[in-house]
């Protein structure tokens, strides 16, 4: 089965813009930005959409969101704020089967989205 293009970037096959990488997870530059600062954060593990966690799961997910709020801090987005985005499945926006999240910041971001 070949890879999608989010496990390539983990495995360091496709070029990426990583602001952060620990064992667990992979954070980098969204190469189409909907922000001024789009990010995805990535879990390693092979998990196509958050539906299909399971309470084994509950620790690399926790860890997840705990990462992308130490990113969206790097990034310096506590000041005004950011968006955590999760999409699941094709009509909630999902283009690349793999699990991710998004951080977005730097502007205004309206609600309700899209």
């Amino acid at each position: 089965m070949s890879k999608n293009i989010f496990e390539k970037i983990i495995a360091h096959e496709i070029a990426a813009d990583i602001v952060f990488e620990d064992e667990s997870v992979l954070a980098f530059r969204d190469i189409n930005p909907k922000a001024p600062t789009h990010v995805l954060i990535v879990p390693k593990k092979s998990l196509a959409r958050l539906s299909d966690a399971t309470a084994g799961d509950e620790k690399l997910l926790g860890h997840l969101l705990l990462k992308a709020a130490e990113v969206a801090r790097q990034m310096g987005l506590n000041q005004n704020g950011y968006r955590l985005v999760i999409n699941n499945g094709r009509d909630a926006g999902e283009s690349v089967p793999q699990l991710h999240c998004h951080i977005l910041g730097g502007r205004g971001l309206a609600w309700p989205p899209g």
